[in-house]
């Protein structure tokens, strides 16, 4: 490693500062946290680790080891990225594990301090990269196990894993896992060389992680997460990237790359109007409730600030019932409570949010730095037979009303259950016709195709699904065929792609923001750009891996970038579309 040093004049060397002009912004290399050793009451790091980064592309900054979480969530979220570096051992008791003697110098100081930064740094769905003990303890971060020292805890013939060679030396080889990994697609060889300084290892990956690397005698190498931008190496490519190992060096490269779409992501969602059209948040609490807090569901204002999002429609889902008087009764009255519930919320978190009733309020709050929610109704079951109560929804703030959920009612057939009216009841085309007139949009999530031709023949206006997907990915019920999704757009409407499971992938236990990106991908090829946005269904069961919260659907905007979506095309995805729809409904 060689460290350049200018003759020392301090005229010229501020006469180089003073000359620097930055590139722009989005030239800008990526902010790479580096997390700190300890010793001696010193926060330090190998300057391998900077010059790795800094050859890399990225702009290292140094983390100290803090374990006070306000300054840290301050320092974590103004990255782009995080290393996690090597070190001490890990502390068994953060396993639920007393110390055998083969254990070495631990520091529990580090050990809080790594956890705390990982875990904000998983909140803000930063890039992760570890490192040696990096590995290990995101390992033990994210429910995995390790051995306290390898010798002691492995049953296998091991190799030596303590080397006395100069850390830029390899001394044993690993082999990469074949398959569609991370680890091999950066470094495309199957067996490398690398470098060994340590006792502990993981013994399995944590829940979701893979194994990507593997040395001779067993000992896991490598790590990562399928969806997450999270990886992690047992060696230390620093010492050798650092001393001119250019495979090595592709390891940082990478994270910077990653890193950087990151920060692009933010730069972006920093300048659009970022809508998740569809949350079903006020069904999670059977009581009162605080946005302000993260109380357990997956939608709040604290998950919105770290995820970037701007706006989120609350609807008051009412499941379908019996269709007597008394229920009907009932189940307006509970429509109407749980919409009083979210309305609440902007008198408990005035300077964070506010209820938004239009566009231009949307955008008003963005400037205000507040987060804006809109209110829904899924399930036209809430008006019962009385269309008058269009109108008192309409005046509490309501702008979009789903016609049906499972199973027919008084308005519509529904995607599920026994067909009633063959698509629209007479009621249900007045209904139509007085959303129209009364500036709601119509939604037809949950709606069968017959119910969904008889809106697009009667609605004067365009019409949404607020969180379905494409049918010709996954061939369920719910989901639009691409007949359906030609049809929609050309009546001006937009398809709102859903995050549940089973109407993204029919594997559902696999169904992952990988398969929610490719449905946004068939959607744009069959319809346009213009025609498709995300409604999460979040707190009504949506979640994938790689996209579970509103925190992590600034993951959607990553993923784009990286698919070669622009700017406008992610604009238009992530709020335009629903907006124009908004904007020509409330003429």
């Amino acid at each position: 490693m060689n460290i350049k040093v200018r003759r020392p004049n301090v005229e010229a060397l501020f006469r180089e500062v003073d000359n620097f002009i930055p590139k722009k912004e989005q030239s800008q290399p990526p902010r790479i946290g580096i997390s700190a050793n300890r010793k001696d009451g010193l926060s330090c790091i190998a300057e391998t680790y900077v010059q790795s980064v800094l050859m890399a592309g990225g702009a290292p900054v140094l983390i100290p080891v803090i374990t006070d979480i306000k300054a840290l969530s301050t320092i974590i979220r103004g990255l782009d990225g995080l290393l996690m570096s090597g070190g001490s051992d890990i502390n068994p008791l953060y396993l639920g594990e007393e110390p055998i003697p083969e254990l070495q110098d631990v520091d529990s100081y580090r050990d809080e301090y790594d956890l705390i930064i990982l875990r904000l740094a998983f909140n803000y769905q930063i890039p992760i990269m570890g490192i040696c003990r990096g590995h290990q303890i995101m390992n033990v971060a994210f429910g995995g196990g390790l051995y306290q020292d390898i010798y002691a805890g492995s049953e296998m013939k091991l190799l030596k894993h303590s080397q006395t060679l100069a850390r830029e030396l390899p001394s044993h080889t690993v082999t990469l896992i074949n398959g569609n990994t991370k680890l091999r697609s950066i470094l495309k060889e199957s067996d490398i060389q690398v470098n060994s300084i340590h006792h502990q290892a993981i013994t399995e990956p944590a829940p979701e992680f893979i194994s990507t690397a593997i040395a001779p005698d067993g000992i896991n190498e490598g790590m990562e997460h399928p969806e997450y931008s999270i990886l992690s190496v047992q060696w230390h490519p620093e010492a050798m990237a650092s001393n001119g190992d250019e495979l090595m060096l592709e390891l940082f490269r990478y994270h910077v790359e990653e890193s950087r779409s990151f920060s692009q992501a933010k730069e972006i969602h920093q300048r659009i109007l970022t809508i998740d059209s569809h949350t079903d948040t006020p069904m999670v609490f059977p009581g009162s409730f605080n946005l302000g807090e993260k109380e357990g569901g997956k939608v709040n204002l604290p998950f919105m600030e770290e995820g970037r999002i701007d706006a989120a429609f609350m609807v008051a889902y009412i499941p379908q019932g019996k269709r007597d008087d008394a229920s009907l009764k009932a189940a307006t009255e509970y429509a109407i409570e749980r919409l009083e519930q979210v309305k609440k919320q902007e008198l408990l978190n005035p300077e964070r949010m506010e209820i938004a009733y239009t566009a231009d309020d949307l955008i008003r709050l963005k400037h205000l730095d507040k987060k804006a929610i809109f209110l829904g109704i899924e399930n036209g079951y809430a008006i019962g037979k009385d269309i008058r109560n269009l109108t008192l929804f309409k005046e509490m703030g309501v702008s979009y009303m789903t016609l049906c959920h499972n199973g027919s009612n008084d308005i519509c057939d529904s995607a599920r259950g026994e067909a009633e009216w063959n698509g629209l009841s007479p009621f249900g085309k007045e209904v139509v016709k007085e959303m129209n007139r009364l500036g709601m949009i119509i939604d037809i999530s949950h709606a069968a195709e017959s119910t969904f031709y008889d809106v697009l023949k009667e609605s004067s206006q365009p019409i949404i699904t607020s969180h379905s997907s494409a049918r010709a990915l996954c061939d369920h019920p719910r989901n639009l065929s691409d007949e359906q999704i030609k049809a929609l757009a050309a009546h001006g409407g937009v398809i709102q792609v859903c995050l549940y499971k089973g109407f993204i992938n029919k594997e559902e236990e696999k169904a992952s923001l990988s398969d929610a990106i490719r449905h946004i991908n068939h959607i744009v090829e069959v319809a346009g750009i213009d025609h498709v946005g995300i409604g999460s269904d979040f707190d009504g069961d949506g979640e994938l891996i790689g996209c579970r919260a509103s925190n992590e659907l600034i993951n959607i905007t990553v993923r784009l970038l990286q698919a070669g979506y622009t700017e406008q095309d992610i604009r238009k995805i992530w709020g335009e579309n629903l907006l124009r729809v908004m904007r020509m409904v409330n003429h």
